[in-house]
């Protein structure tokens, strides 16, 4: 990790991702072909990194979300209801479409999730505030190109999500953790593709809790939390985990403290109805 933050000061924190319009809708289960029965219970704008920055906003009290939207109604709508919630949004324009998504929720909390679009993510050749990120303690990467993750690791903390192993590679630089799903194939974790170990790779396994190793060659399995209410679903538990993660990481928690407060955020989540509370 980078250099050491100062005793007493507020957590400086970034996101850098993707955001997805999003409908999320309750079924007692997957619609079979023909059938049309769903009745949407939230929507909002969600997806990895927007469901990041909320939640780190929440434990941070503020973020910055680096993104990229489309010109349309879906993208003011985002950047109303994330400046809502803490969440100072720096975002490119795109000349698509802000992508869509339908996520479907049966009655074991589950969900089946379809996007719509191509997915928006800034570059370093967008007019954004970049030199902002080597001023943070902690920024957590969800998507963008391999150049933005570079400009990322001058944060004295830099995380990402096992889905942009591939950014991670071509990036050629550390990361301090990995955070992805062990049941998802996109998450799946290879560390030959890497030239430098992380110094944290977790794979979450929903209410099994999960496993961890350190660079240090420690690994082990951390416990799920259990959650304060009734479970009503799934989305948006491993982007709040990871953020959390990140957080906790940022502000100095040891691994194992850190893997604790993700648990209990992510469990949280699964008693939400969709991945956060809108304003």
């Amino acid at each position: 990790m980078g250099r050491a933050r100062d005793a007493g000061s507020a957590i400086r924190t970034a996101v850098v991702g993707h955001v997805e319009w999003t409908s999320i809708a309750r079924v007692a289960r997957v619609p079979e072909r023909g059938e049309v029965v769903a009745d949407v219970v939230w929507e909002g704008p969600a997806g990895g990194g927007a469901v990041a920055a909320v939640q780190m906003a929440a434990l941070a009290g503020r973020t910055t979300f680096f993104t990229a939207l489309g010109n349309d109604a879906a993208a003011r709508r985002t950047e109303d209801i994330l400046g809502r919630l803490g969440v100072r949004v720096v975002a490119a324009t795109r000349t698509e479409a802000t992508r869509g998504a339908v996520s479907l929720v049966d009655d074991t909390g589950e969900r089946t999730t379809t996007t719509l679009g191509p997915r928006l993510q800034p570059s370093l050749d967008d007019a954004l505030p970049w030199s902002d990120l080597a001023h943070c303690d902690v920024v957590h990467f969800v998507a963008g190109a391999p150049e933005v993750l570079k400009q990322a690791r001058q944060a004295r903390v830099l995380t990402a999500t096992l889905r942009e192993l591939a950014a991670v590679a071509a990036s050629g630089i550390r990361v301090d953790a990995l955070a992805g799903s062990a049941a998802d194939p996109a998450e799946r974790y290879d560390p030959a593709l890497l030239d430098t170990a992380p110094g944290l790779v977790v794979r979450t396994e929903g209410r099994q809790g999960g496993t961890y190793l350190e660079a240090g060659g420690a690994a082990g399995r951390y416990r799920a939390a259990p959650a304060p209410g009734p479970e009503v679903d799934s989305y948006g538990m491993g982007d709040t985990f990871a953020a959390a993660l990140a957080h906790a990481l940022g502000r100095t928690d040891l691994p194992a403290q850190a893997l604790a407060a993700a648990a209990g955020h992510a469990a949280r989540c699964a008693a939400t109805r969709g991945p956060y509370h809108l304003p």
